[in-house]
């Protein structure tokens, strides 16, 4: 393996629209440092995380794993990454989440194998690998440094860490990206590889079972650029969606500036059954007919969607203000109310308030008394940019439904 073959991989997955977060425990962390070294890196590398330490790893997964390496640890990490990735990358972008977990040479005599798990999630596939490697066949610098050669055996050979071969193959692969060289691994240390695909209904059953934080349906034609990182999401239960809902995420966005819009339904309400897959896919085709993006979550309350769209500014009507910062739904509790406010605030949360019909008297936000440590967080949209005053719910009662 050469510099350049290594180089003209990494170009080639950071030309590809997936964006990746990567958790690497017990090797393969040079992986990140070819990445990390070719222009391009902003492009795919999210964020890379090396619990190292017992503690770290147990943090990472929420648990206690029943082996820190072991195939079912590398998926585990591979989904924590996964849903990382969601929630950082740029609005609509193919997403990435890299598992890895290793038992190399040490320091002391190993009872064990040396031998390593890798896992890639992607939206619609999960990938797993386990390589165990030849036992007293090489030390800890030469189990680091598997090499490989290029066609043309040109001066002394650059040798690559086993296990980052792998890596490299399964993010290449994950990306899209056709393979570029070869493994020389021995004949015994062929990879044991499995993997299973999800179609849409099993990814939305996933969704549900709090599996996976959310699927996004890309229907906007409009690309995002590094200025558009921030979401301006409109959240709502769009049974139907209306013209109404278009037009205030358009003017919210025009208000707000730099910014991607896009819709969001949560499959799960506070007061009601949650939607089933089939009336999932039936809203989501509204959003589909007049190209818009819509988010598909599991979380009905605001500071739970601030924590899963970070740094989002959320279009709301003056209705949802009022819910809001009434402590009734706090459990009576105001400190409650405006410590878990803040906490949305800490996110980078800010709420653009459109007018609405509330008890039968159309109100804009001037009209509430905002604790005023949370007053920077709302925004108004002015009536005279931004006045409909559809309903969803009227217009299922005009209709009988």
């Amino acid at each position: 393996m050469t510099d350049g073959c290594i180089r003209a991989l990494a170009e080639a997955i950071h030309s590809s629209p997936t964006q990746a977060v990567l958790h690497l425990s017990g090797g393969a962390s040079q992986a990140l440092g070819m990445l990390m070294s070719v222009p391009g890196a902003s492009n795919t590398v999210l964020e890379c995380l090396i619990p190292y330490s017992r503690m770290s790893m147990i943090q990472l997964l929420g648990k206690v794993p029943n082996q820190f390496v072991s195939r079912q640890t590398a998926e585990e990490m591979a989904l924590v990454a996964y849903n990382r990735a969601l929630k950082i990358s740029k609005p609509g972008s193919p997403v990435l989440g890299v598992g890895f977990t290793g038992s190399l040479v040490t320091s002391r005599p190993k009872l064990g194998d040396h031998r390593f798990h890798l896992s890639t999630r992607t939206s619609n596939r999960l990938w797993i690998s386990t390589v165990t490697l030849a036992k007293g066949l090489r030390n800890r610098e030469q189990e680091e440094r598997v090499s490989s050669h290029v066609l043309l055996k040109v001066g002394d050979p650059w040798g690559m860490n086993a296990s980052i071969y792998i890596e490299m193959l399964a993010i290449a692969d994950a990306c899209k990206v056709p393979e570029t060289f070869v493994s020389e691994l021995t004949e015994d240390e062929v990879p044991n590889e499995c993997e299973e695909h999800f179609d849409e209904n099993q990814e939305l059953e996933q969704l549900l079972s709090g599996k996976i934080c959310f699927k996004v349906y890309p229907f906007s034609t409009e690309t995002p650029t590094s200025d558009m990182e921030r979401k301006i999401i409109l959240s709502g239960s769009f049974n139907p969606l209306h013209e109404g809902h278009v037009k205030l995420l358009e003017v919210a966005a025009s208000i707000f500036g730099d910014g991607y819009p896009c819709f969001e339904l949560s499959a799960v309400n506070a007061d009601k059954p949650p939607l089933t897959v089939s009336q999932i896919k039936d809203r989501v085709k509204q959003f589909e007919k007049v190209g818009k993006t819509v988010i598909i979550s599991n979380q009905p309350y605001f500071y739970k969607k601030a924590e899963l769209f970070p740094g989002s500014a959320f279009v709301i009507g003056a209705d949802t203000v009022v819910r809001l910062i009434n402590p009734k739904y706090y459990g009576g509790d105001y400190e409650k109310m405006v410590e878990t406010l803040a906490g949305c605030k800490r996110t980078g949360t800010v709420f653009l308030v459109g007018g609405r019909n509330v008890d039968g008297v159309f109100k804009v936000l001037e009209d509430f008394e905002i604790p005023e440590e949370l007053r920077d967080m709302f925004i108004p949209i002015p009536p005279e940019s931004f006045r409909i005053d559809i309903s969803s719910t009227e217009m299922r009662k005009n209709k009988g439904i």
